[in-house]
C-alpha cells in the first residue's frame, strides 16, 4: 500500500521544522541520547530522528508521547485552547432579541 505524503504550506512546514528543533534542544538540555527518549518512548530512534526533523509522517501520538518523556506534555494541552477567532465568529453570530413590544397601558380611549 503506498501511503501520500502531505504536503504542507511554507508557513505551516517551518512550523513544523521549529517543533522538531525545539523537540531537539529540550532533549538535549536534558541530557538525554536519542536513545534514550526513544526507548522510553516506546519507539525507534530513526522516528525520533523525524520527529526532531519536524517530519509530517509521523503521529500525533508519537509527537504527543515524546513531549510526555521530556516532560512537556502540558505545552501540548495549550494547543487550540484559545480560540480567538472562533469566539469573534461566534460573537458575530449572536443576534440581539427583538426589543418586547411596548406595553400599552388601558385607559380610558382604548377600552372602546
Amino acid at each position: 500500500m503506498k501511503t501520500s505524503k502531505t504536503v504542507l504550506l511554507p508557513r505551516l512546514s517551518r512550523i513544523m521544522d521549529d517543533l522538531g528543533e525545539n523537540i531537539k534542544l529540550a532533549r538535549l538540555r536534558r541530557r538525554f541520547t536519542s536513545v534514550q527518549v526513544a526507548e522510553r518512548a516506546g519507539i525507534v530512534r530513526s522516528t525520533l530522528w523525524q520527529i526532531e526533523k519536524g517530519s509530517t509522517s509521523v503521529s500525533i501520538g508519537t509527537y504527543l508521547q515524546v513531549l510526555f518523556v521530556l516532560g512537556l506534555e502540558k505545552d501540548f494541552e495549550k494547543l487550540a485552547k484559545d480560540d480567538e477567532m472562533g469566539r469573534k465568529l461566534q460573537d458575530a453570530g449572536l443576534l440581539t432579541k427583538e426589543r418586547a413590544p411596548k406595553k400599552r397601558y388601558k385607559t380610558k380611549e382604548n377600552e372602546e
